[in-house]
């Protein structure tokens, strides 16, 4: 299996340099997109529902210091498979040219995040993880 910092890898050599925020969020519409057409994740690494949005904690923690990335340094943008690369190539299709908050705006609409941060003050942090079976059921419905 890929992982977070391959998928990433993949996005940054298909898009190029864009904010890490962006980059979480093609991330995360990846992974649950991979779920509901591959029926597999992409990556093993969980999702936390942020204030901002869906975020890999691991990708954040690598990145944090950065606004903008170019490279992943850590990952292989080759060990996606031809299904997996075609999973993401979608999903920059379709999400590849948005701006960080019109992505970070949706995924605020949408209930794996929305249920995730039940409880929290909007505003304040959180890293409950939205689980992969949220993913799947909620885009799959789509």
């Amino acid at each position: 299996m890929a992982s977070v910092f391959d998928v990433a890898a993949y996005v940054l050599q298909k898009q190029g340099a864009m904010t890490t925020w962006k980059l979480q969020k093609l991330v995360y519409y990846s992974q649950a997109w991979s779920l509901v057409w591959d029926d597999d994740a992409l990556f093993s690494e969980e999702i936390e529902a942020w204030a901002n949005g869906p975020v890999v904690r691991d990708l954040y923690d690598a990145y944090r210091r950065e606004y903008r990335v170019s490279r992943m340094a850590n990952g292989d943008a080759d060990a996606l498979t031809p299904d997996q690369r075609e999973t993401v190539d979608a999903v920059l299709e379709f999400y590849g040219d948005k701006s960080p908050q019109w992505l970070s705006d949706l995924t605020h609409m949408e209930d794996p995040w929305q249920t995730a941060r039940k409880g929290v003050p909007e505003g304040e942090r959180g890293n409950t993880i939205i689980p992969k079976q949220n993913l799947a059921e909620y885009y799959g419905s789509l």
